[in-house]
């Protein structure tokens, strides 16, 4: 059996009951930590709450060389950890085909997901947000500035009236020279900003740390976001589309977005 448990967004605690009786009733229990992390808890921290040794992967392990987690599904009980939900990246879904078509049971446990988090701390209405996009550091997309499919997706939502999450790149293990283990990095709200500041323009919610104890959302102008600094990872930035006036009232009374950059309510 492999189980496929999400930890939540912050730290060892953010686990729901659910994932932590998955968890601790394993055998082996692998995890990867390179498209999302854990900004409030260290692998020890996770070891040591639940009582666990922890393998971790890198992205080779999981995607060309899962065969030490096929092998302990087959044997016994694995679980496989990520930060937020699972079964949200390509990565997690070919590992549960690869898994079922070795005629191994999988499960799936749910962990609360980043885009959820962003509408609640927001208080934008989540069926009002359209597709989202990923905005990378400049080195890794092998350009300048901005990709053209992350302006477009921001465009095209707005002549929709939709909102846009825009998540932030996280690069661990590979860094502008190439594959690094020591390598880490993570795309800052006020860097993203700035990126998109001259590229859309307009207002947005820059959000850290959602899942803490004390989580940051400020809502302003991309060329004010991009002069502040919100502090540790992870980050990420919302663009909102047309507003309701209960959307509009929460980024101003709520977020503390001044009135007088937030859109007028559709």
């Amino acid at each position: 059996m492999l189980t496929l448990v999400g930890l939540g967004l912050y730290d060892e605690r953010s686990i729901t009951v659910r994932g932590r009786d998955a968890l601790r009733a394993a055998d082996r229990v692998f995890a990867e930590f390179y498209t999302s992390t854990l900004a409030g808890a260290t692998v020890a921290d996770l070891e040591a709450e639940h009582g666990v040794e922890i393998e971790v992967r890198d992205r080779e392990g999981v995607e060309r060389n899962p065969e030490p987690i096929l092998a302990a599904a087959e044997a016994g009980d694995a679980v496989f950890l990520t930060a937020g939900d699972t079964m949200i990246s390509t990565t997690h879904v070919d590992l549960r085909l690869r898994t079922a078509r070795r005629g191994i049971d999988t499960r799936v446990v749910h962990g609360t997901t980043a885009e959820a988090a962003a509408a609640s701390l927001c208080g934008l209405q989540n069926y009002r947000f359209g597709k989202a996009t990923t905005l990378p550091f400049p080195w890794a997309h092998g350009g300048e500035g901005v990709p053209d499919s992350v302006v477009e997706t921001v465009e095209r939502n707005r002549e929709r009236g939709l909102h846009t999450l825009v998540f932030l790149d996280i690069k661990v293990g590979t860094g502008p020279s190439g594959p690094d283990p020591d390598f880490e990095e993570y795309m800052t709200a006020d860097r993203a900003a700035g990126l998109l500041a001259d590229e859309v323009g307009g207002v947005a919610v820059a959000v850290a740390r959602a899942g803490g104890p004390d989580p940051v959302v400020v809502a302003d102008e991309l060329s004010a976001l991009a002069g502040r600094s919100f502090g540790a990872p992870l980050h990420l930035l919302v663009v909102p589309g047309d507003l309701h006036v209960v959307e509009r009232d929460a980024l101003a009374e709520l977020v503390d977005g001044p009135a007088d950059v937030l859109p007028d309510p559709v």
